[in-house]
């Protein structure tokens, strides 16, 4: 096994994570597989969640606080007639109810997942990896001494029934696709759900099929990134959704940017990504779909510098003084790609 120290390793993968282990568990094996200590993830999988999974490696774990508001999507299964300690199957059951008649209704059934649509406040699970005075949840959850967490604003964007199993009636099943903003709780949804039904429910499968621009298709499984370690590269532009500009070699821009100096707006041509062309192409390609972008810069904006084809620098445009400051900085850039 190689020790693992830092290297000149700097780029973006997506894990299609399995069931069974822990997040940290996937940073730690991607840890041993590059040889490399600097490996973050963004956005944690409960450990029988599977499904995408995005990991940094190197200085490009310093895209994290970039990465973590995006949306994600989600196909899983609510279990109507018990509720568990964890909101989901890994927990003890706590509770079982009498299931009503119509939630084996299909019609019931999506029209109370689209009562659940919009912006609103939900409670967290128990069970969950919040800090509250330096302590996470779920630690003091098994401690028996479980926090009082606050509701927290998130939104539904869409709940759609995929089917339904009545098979018994007394334990039916709601296969439910969710597109939902960051900080939701899919455990929390199907406990909700459950409760609002008229009776209690937890979540059974989970995958989470989307997290922001990555899909699963955009994934690599563990075991095949062993085998091949820079085969599936991400392209961090696409992933970041950002405008960004191309830094000329040897140009004055390119050399304010590896200082961190700020760069006038009259520096830079801005490009992006043609939506529409880049719609169903997969995220780990780089350079097709690229048009130009209007010159102007929103207040606060943020924009990626590319130079040599690496992702080298994040830019924020300071609006009262007319120009862009550095965001964050990669001493050997972010590679764009499985060119290595």
């Amino acid at each position: 096994m190689a020790k693992r120290a830092s290297t000149d390793y700097s780029f973006v993968i997506a894990i299609d994570k399995p069931a069974g282990m822990t997040s940290h568990d996937v940073v730690n094996r991607v840890r041993r597989i590059y040889g490399e200590r600097r490996v973050g993830h963004t956005g944690t999988l409960d450990p029988e969640a599977t499904g995408v999974l995005l990991v940094c490696v190197g200085p490009a774990t310093r895209l994290d606080q970039f990465m973590v508001g995006h949306s994600k999507t989600y196909d899983f299964s609510i279990m109507f007639g018990t509720q568990t300690s964890t909101d989901d199957a890994a927990g003890e059951v706590i509770s079982t109810e009498t299931v009503p008649p119509q939630v084996c209704d299909p019609a019931f059934a999506q029209d109370l997942l689209t009562a659940f649509v919009g912006p609103q406040e939900q409670l967290p699970p128990a069970y969950s990896a919040i800090k509250v005075d330096g302590q996470k949840a779920y630690d003091a959850a098994r401690k028996g001494k479980p926090i009082n967490l606050e509701p927290r604003k998130v939104e539904v964007y869409s709940l759609e029934l995929q089917s339904l199993d009545a098979g018994n009636p007394d334990a039916p099943i709601w296969h439910v696709r969710a597109h939902v903003s960051a900080g939701t709780y899919v455990r929390s949804l199907a406990r909700d759900i459950g409760h609002t039904a008229g009776t209690c429910a937890h979540v059974g499968n989970l995958r989470r099929i989307a997290a922001g621009k990555v899909r699963t298709e955009d994934c690599v499984s563990l075991e095949a990134l062993e085998a091949s370690p820079f085969a599936y590269l991400l392209d961090p532009v696409k992933l970041l959704d950002l405008r960004f500009a191309f830094l000329e070699d040897g140009s004055k821009a390119e050399q304010s940017v590896a200082h961190g100096a700020a760069l006038s707006p009259s520096e830079l041509q801005l490009f992006e990504y043609d939506r529409n062309a880049a719609s169903s192409e997969s995220y780990c390609v780089c350079t097709s779909g690229v048009v130009p972008a209007p010159q102007e810069f929103a207040a606060g904006e943020t924009i990626a510098l590319i130079a040599k084809n690496k992702l080298v620098a994040l830019y924020e445009y300071d609006q009262s003084r007319g120009q862009l400051k550095s965001a964050c900085g990669f001493s050997i850039g972010v590679k764009r790609g499985s060119d290595i």
